[in-house]
């Protein structure tokens, strides 16, 4: 049996590959490198640091939505022993009142919300207080002795009721775009159509809740510097915040969030427990950590919840004349929270006649924040359900439809698509889950006591990439050390990294380390909206090239070098060598060209900006088709999801073990959104009342079966240099579509409104 290999760690907890592993090329099912110090504890998360006489902070949240703090009763909590403190907002330390000063890299318009800034209540689980104490059991006992006396406002936390008083949202949102203006009449060609449906659709709220809870240790310097490791998505975004609301220099403050136990969209902007913490630090000049409970875990953003209206109308034989998309969505008082929820009604089919609509509606709650696929994961998914109601009034196959409906651009900004393999995900899936056996009839097919149903959606998400810096240095020895503020939320950005440094540079992945979750590397982007391989990969691989023409120009430099004459693209670099395009015999050692620098290490820079003119000119976007098959008990209104493939295109795949992982995860995810995840609200108290794991339903192994990940060839240098898009969303948008357009093959019921749980599946309506 060969050996296991050991994973070595340095810089902080950056993990190196393990040793052994050897050369590598773009593509490859590589292993994480970070795995065994994960797996064994090494890897040390934004609550595993420690200082000497470190406080504990716990925090106290409000229980009315709407209202404002008339007083405090503290005797009892600052009489537990340990408790050094408890802060509130009457007694916090200085910070900057101007909303602007709190506004992150990613924030939506509007003002955000500041933590202690007043006596004022603007949401359920907002939070009042602090203890600070010199262990955690002491600050938690102390937290719930603390009373807060309040006087409650009416408040309204209930959507569907005030539909009518949507606004359209301010557009000054990262990665939001308004709706396009109508095309062509949809209303007069809908109601002139042969064959029409409609229908409404209701999405409740989702949590994140990610494994790693958000926690905050700030490790206060001797020199006052604070060195805070944070669970973020972007140690610079937190920086940025941290730096601003305090008045501090960047100089004066490093994030790091070397290890990130998911986030799903919940660390791209900085949570409370980040501000809390620092402020905590500051009051006290102790270092400070802050772990918010599960339970509190429910009191920041979320996906919103969202109320959608789909009217689409086609001819006789299948293709799309009308489409009318409508959707409201919930925000909070403070800010303009808006998604792409409607648009990709636009752009998925091609049709002369549409018209989309996208409002919101203020409610006392906090704002809601990207979860996985923001937008899509609602918009999509009602989209693909109503095709699919179509296709049934249509009488015809829905892959059928889609093909028939099938467009090589973006109609809705009538621009071409850079890349485009989704019919190949249609006949290539279709082919592996067995669609062509599949009867048209719903309640056609039967397994004992169980009905049978497959279902079919397409996924749509953007193909991202934003800017992003990349330094390399490649020491004497051979040792390649690649660097940028990114982050790694789970998704194997290490490894890929890592990955395309040592394939560009010809050395094995034992030799190459790539450091990130540190604001004082060189600039990135926050991690979201599937574009860290896109963006930070490309800047990789350029940091990488320009290290090959430092090497190339010692070499031609060496006594009788093979290289002298040679151009720099006829070289490759392979094997721990440079060597000449289709002349084997033709290589030098780099180890030999390094040894000529005198024992200096080589180092190089790269600024990765995305090619805007050459991008403009189409729309860029990654493709999926998901196949599923579900099993219904009718008497229980049980549903099972037992096989579900999935057919992705999303460029190329640099890694296809953490790409499939990714989707694995995406699938998951959907059928969570299908059948378990939804957040009950208490509309009185204004609250939501299954904040724990015992109530708020995810699914477990039992769940789920047989997922078969499948990756169609695609090359798209538009979108990135690698010819990569990224595959973090993608692998969720369709999923639950899919679950749900098999469950009416399976009962005849059509269910439109998510979770799918068995009383709707008992008592939902049969169109069949």
């Amino acid at each position: 049996m060969k050996p296991r290999n050991h994973t070595h760690t340095h810089n902080n907890q950056q993990p190196m590959a393990e040793p052994g592993t050897g050369y590598v090329s773009k593509g490859d099912a590589i292993s994480r490198t970070d795995a065994r110090a994960k797996v064994t504890g090494q890897a040390l998360y934004a609550a595993d640091h420690v200082a000497k006489d470190m406080l504990h902070a716990v925090v106290v949240n409000s229980t009315i939505a709407r209202g404002r703090i008339t007083g405090f009763v503290l005797g009892d909590a600052l009489a537990v022993p340990g408790v050094k403190d408890i802060l509130h907002h009457d007694n916090k330390p200085s910070t900057r009142s101007l909303g602007i000063f709190y506004k992150d890299m990613t924030a939506p318009s509007g003002s955000p919300f500041k933590p202690f800034h007043s006596s004022k209540i603007l949401y359920s689980g907002q939070p009042v207080a602090m203890v600070l104490a010199d262990t955690f059991e002491a600050a938690r006992l102390a937290a719930g002795l603390v009373q807060v006396s309040y006087e409650a406002e009416a408040h309204e936390t209930n959507l569907l009721p005030h539909l009518g008083r949507a606004h359209k949202p301010s557009p000054l949102k990262v990665g939001y775009s308004p709706p396009p203006k109508p095309k062509g009449d949809a209303d007069a060609a809908w109601a002139a159509a042969p064959v029409k449906m409609q229908a409404e659709y209701y999405s409740g709220v989702e949590h994140h809740n990610p494994m790693e809870m958000h926690a905050t240790t700030v490790l206060r310097g001797e020199d006052g510097h604070l060195t805070i490791h944070d669970k973020t998505q972007g140690s610079q975004n937190s920086r940025w915040v941290v730096s601003r609301v305090f008045g501090l220099g960047k100089d004066k403050v490093t994030v790091k969030n070397a290890f990130v136990g998911g986030a799903f969209g919940s660390g791209l902007r900085p949570q409370y427990n980040l501000i809390l913490a620092v402020m905590a630090s500051l009051h006290t000049q102790c270092s400070v950590r802050l772990v918010l409970t599960r339970q509190q875990m429910f009191t920041f953003g979320h996906r919103p919840e969202t109320w959608q209206r789909v009217k689409l109308a086609a001819g006789l034989d299948g293709k799309l004349q009308a489409v009318i998309h409508e959707a409201v969505a919930e925000t909070s008082r403070l800010e303009d929270y808006a998604e792409t929820v409607v648009t990709w009604s636009g752009q998925l089919y091609p049709c002369e006649n549409v018209r989309l609509a996208y409002g919101l509606v203020d409610l006392d709650r906090y704002s809601p924040m990207d979860m996985r696929a923001p937008g899509a994961a609602h918009g999509v998914h009602a989209l693909e359900v109503a095709m699919d109601e179509l296709s049934y009034a249509l009488k015809m196959d829905p892959l059928a439809m889609r093909l028939v409906n099938y467009g090589e651009r973006d109609e809705s900004a009538d621009l071409p698509y850079s890349s485009k393999e989704l019919k190949a995900c249609y006949t290539q899936g279709a082919d592996r889950f067995g669609w062509a056996a599949r009867p048209l009839e719903p309640r056609s097919m039967r397994e004992g006591h169980e009905l049978v149903g497959w279902g079919m959606a397409t996924g749509i998400w953007d193909a991202m990439q934003m800017f992003a810096r990349a330094r390399a240095v490649l020491h004497p020895d051979g040792r390649l050390e690649v660097s940028s503020a990114a982050s790694d939320i789970g998704t194997g950005t290490y490894t890929v990294m890592a990955q395309i440094a040592a394939a560009a540079m010809g050395l094995p992945l034992d030799k190459v380390t790539f450091r990130l979750g540190d604001s004082t590397l060189p600039v990135a982007p926050v991690e979201g909206g599937s574009s860290h391989v896109a963006t930070v990969g490309s800047a990789v691989e350029g940091v990488c090239e320009k290290l090959q023409k430092a090497l190339f120009k010692l070499a031609r430099k060496m006594k009788g070098s093979p290289f002298a004459k040679a151009r720099f693209a006829d070289v490759r670099f392979a094997r721990g060598a440079m060597r000449l395009k289709g002349v084997a015999s033709t290589r030098l050692a780099l180890a030999d060209v390094l040894a000529t620098t005198g024992g200096e290490p080589i180092e190089e820079k790269y600024l990765m900006l995305p090619h805007i003119l050459k991008q403009r000119k189409f729309a860029r976007a990654t493709h999926s088709a998901v196949f599923c098959e579900v099993r219904v008990d009718e008497a229980l209104g049980t549903v099972r999801v037992t096989r579900v493939v999935s057919a992705i295109a999303a460029g190329r795949i640099i890694n296809a073990k953490t790409a499939r992982s990714q989707i694995y995860g995406g699938v998951v995810w959907g059928i969570s959104q299908a059948l378990h995840e939804e957040a009950h609200s208490d509309h009185t108290l204004g609250r939501f009342m299954n904040h724990s794991f015992a109530e708020y339903h995810i699914p477990v192994q039992a769940d789920i079966h047989d997922i078969d990940v499948m990756f169609v060839e695609e090359d798209d240098r538009v979108v990135s240099r690698l010819g990569a898009k990224g595959v973090g969303e993608i692998g969720l948008v369709g999923v639950a579509a899919a679950v749900c357009n098999a469950i009416f093959h399976a009962t005849g019921r059509r269910l439109r409104s998510t979770p799918m749980t068995p009383d709707k599946v008992m008592s939902g309506p049969s169109t069949a």
